[in-house]
C-alpha cells in the first residue's frame, strides 16, 4: 500500500527504524548512482561502533523476578511492610554496549577514489546519549575535511545539527554543507504534513550538482517493503504525537483505509 502520509510516517520512529534506515540508504545510493555516471559513484558504506542502543530502538524487555521474596512498594517507593528484610534480589538484564552497524552513503570520484560528498542519515543513537557524543565528533571531522557533507534527519526527537540561530520548530530537517561555503549550511526544515524535499548533492568544482529526491526514495521503499504493515498503526507510536498531530495522523490513516 502507498504511504498514507504526504512525507514521513511518524509511526516508524522506533524499533523498526534500523530496517527503514538501511533500506533508505540503499535506495539513495541507487538513485544517485544512476545520475552520477560516468565520473562518480555512490556507494553505501558502513561503520561499526560500540554503543548502548537508544531505548526506542530496543524491543520491550521483560524482567525476571524470583519465585520468593516479592515485595510490595507504595507510591513513594517505600516498602509497604517496613519490618520485612530485603532478602531476595530482582534479576534484570543490564543494558550493555554492543556493536551497532551504521550505514551511510559516499559519493566518490571513480578515477581517484577520493571522497567528494558524504551523506549521513541519522539514527536515534546518533542523536542522544553516548552515541550522540561520538557522532558529534564524526560530524566535526566531516565539516573540517575536504568533502561536502549532507545530513538527513528524519527523526522527531534528539539533538539536531547545531546552528548559530534556531531553525523553525518542525520535526524533520535536511542539511547540505558545501566545502566552499563553510561555515554556512543550507537547511530544509520539513513539517509533518509536507513531502520530503529534493536536495542538491554537490560535486567537484565545475561539475553540476545532481538532485536527490528524498520523497521519491521514501515512497519507493515504503511500497516495496510494505511499511504500512511494519508497524501497528492502530496503536500510539513509540515516539508520542501531540494531540493535534495524533488527530491529523488518524484522519490520514482512516482516509487511506489502513484504519476503519
Amino acid at each position: 500500500m502507498p504511504n498514507p502520509f504526504p512525507g514521513m510516517d511518524p509511526y516508524l520512529e522506533g524499533p523498526s527504524w534500523s530496517v527503514v534506515h538501511s533500506n533508505l540508504i540503499q535506495e539513495i545510493s541507487r538513485q544517485l548512482s544512476l545520475k552520477l555516471r560516468p565520473k562518480y559513484v555512490a556507494w553505501s558504506n558502513e561503520r561499526i561502533v560500540l554503543s548502548i542502543p537508544d531505548p526506542i530502538e530496543l524491543p520491550t524487555q521483560q524482567s525476571r523476578i524470583p519465585d520468593v521474596g516479592v515485595f510490595n512498594f507504595d507510591d513513594d517507593g517505600m516498602l509497604a511492610d517496613s519490618g520485612v528484610a530485603a532478602t531476595a534480589s530482582i534479576v534484570v538484564d543490564a543494558v550493555m554496549p554492543e556493536p551497532l552497524v551504521q550505514t551511510f552513503v559516499e559519493v566518490r570520484e571513480i578515477e581517484t577514489q577520493s571522497l567528494v560528498t558524504a551523506i549521513e542519515m541519522l539514527s536515534p543513537t546518533n542523536k542522544r546519549g553516548d552515541g550522540l557524543v561520538e557522532f558529534r565528533q564524526k560530524r566535526i571531522e566531516y565539516l573540517s575535511g575536504n568533502a561536502h557533507y549532507i545530513e538527513i534527519d528524519l527523526l522527531r526527537i534528539g539533538e539536531r545539527f547545531p546552528t548559530s540561530r534556531p531553525l523553525p520548530s518542525v520535526p524533520y530537517c535536511a542539511f547540505v554543507s558545501r566545502t566552499i561555503r563553510r561555515p554556512h549550511v543550507e537547511a530544509w526544515p520539513i513539517a509533518m504534513d509536507q513531502a520530503l524535499p529534493t536536495i542538491p548533492v554537490p560535486l567537484l568544482k565545475n561539475d553540476p550538482e545532481v538532485m536527490l529526491d528524498l520523497q521519491q526514495a521514501w515512497q519507493t521503499i515504503y511500497e516495496i517493503f510494505s511499511y504500512d504493515r511494519l508497524v501497528d498503526h492502530a496503536r500510539d507510536p513509540v515516539v508520542p504525537l501531540s494531540q493535534g498531530q495524533s488527530a491529523w495522523a488518524r484522519k490520514r490513516l482512516v482516509d487511506s483505509g489502513i484504519l476503519p
